[in-house]
């Protein structure tokens, strides 16, 4: 199953953009992922473990390298739109 999940993140930092913008490019190292970045939100597309298991990482990864945040999210399984 293809599961899609759209995710804004809300840094606790006032250099808040570069924090992002660093956790798109982590995001984007990850095999298996189609990554889709808009000014407000990511969406995050892929085979459904793989999907949950990157927001799992992400999450983690996230709060190791830049400390607290708040993450948004959109869960939609067999969302084929998104691969347009």
């Amino acid at each position: 199953m293809q599961t899609t999940i759209e995710m804004s993140m809300y840094p606790f930092n006032e250099d808040y953009k570069t924090l992002i913008l660093d956790f798109i490019d982590e995001l984007n190292r990850r095999d298996g992922l189609e990554v889709y970045t808009t000014a407000t939100s990511t969406m995050i597309h892929g085979e459904h473990g793989r999907v949950m298991d990157a927001l799992k990482e992400m999450t983690a990864w996230s709060h190791e390298h830049h400390g607290r945040g708040v993450f948004v999210t959109k869960i939609i399984p067999g969302f084929p739109e998104a691969e347009k």
